[in-house]
């Protein structure tokens, strides 16, 4: 399944670059990224992002998933959390209480993986850099192309390349 290569993708990832937040030692991350996308899996979606979040004694765990064909619904959300729910229980890798949200990434879903450029060709993005370019750090245009590596949005006219590795945060901007 396609999951298989987010997995390695994001076990490769370090540092400030890792879009992944945990509380506990060392293997969790892997743990938990790979306990969640199996789980997901199975259950026929496959996962856009994890947090895991303290606010003062509050853990939350956030997943956010997705499916290759539809929109996620209420009953896929509860059917995942449901199953995450007894992985968590018997494998037991968050220490102490939290609370677990599964939901979609909404319209303003973030564009992680360069598969997820591609998908959305065509569609509007903003992106945040790094570092800045031309004075700015935030661009928004409608995605040109994602070549391996890099995007390119079209920003008011003007075709504006982008490397993967030049990017912060990026997500769709919902047309109305």
């Amino acid at each position: 399944m396609f999951f298989d290569d987010d997995i390695r993708m994001i076990r490769q990832k370090s540092g400030p670059s890792a879009h992944f937040l945990f509380l506990e030692g060392h293997g969790l991350e892997e743990r938990l990224l790979e306990g969640i996308a199996e789980q997901a899996a199975a259950m026929g979606c496959g996962v856009v992002d994890v947090r895991l979040l303290r606010v003062g004694r509050s853990v939350t765990l956030q997943v956010f998933i997705e499916k290759d064909e539809g929109a996620v619904t209420i009953e896929d959300c509860a059917a995942v959390s449901r199953q995450l729910s007894v992985w968590l229980d018997v494998e037991n890798p968050i220490a102490g209480a939290y609370r677990l949200e599964v939901s979609s990434p909404g319209l303003d879903r973030p564009l992680k993986r360069e598969a997820d450029f591609q998908r959305f060709v065509g569609a509007l993005a903003e992106i945040e850099l790094r570092g800045l370019r031309d004075g700015r750090r935030r661009w928004r245009g409608r995605l040109l192309l994602a070549s391996p590596g890099s995007v390119a949005l079209d920003v008011d006219g003007v075709r504006q390349e982008f490397l993967l590795a030049e990017i912060l945060k990026a997500k769709l901007v919902p047309e109305w």
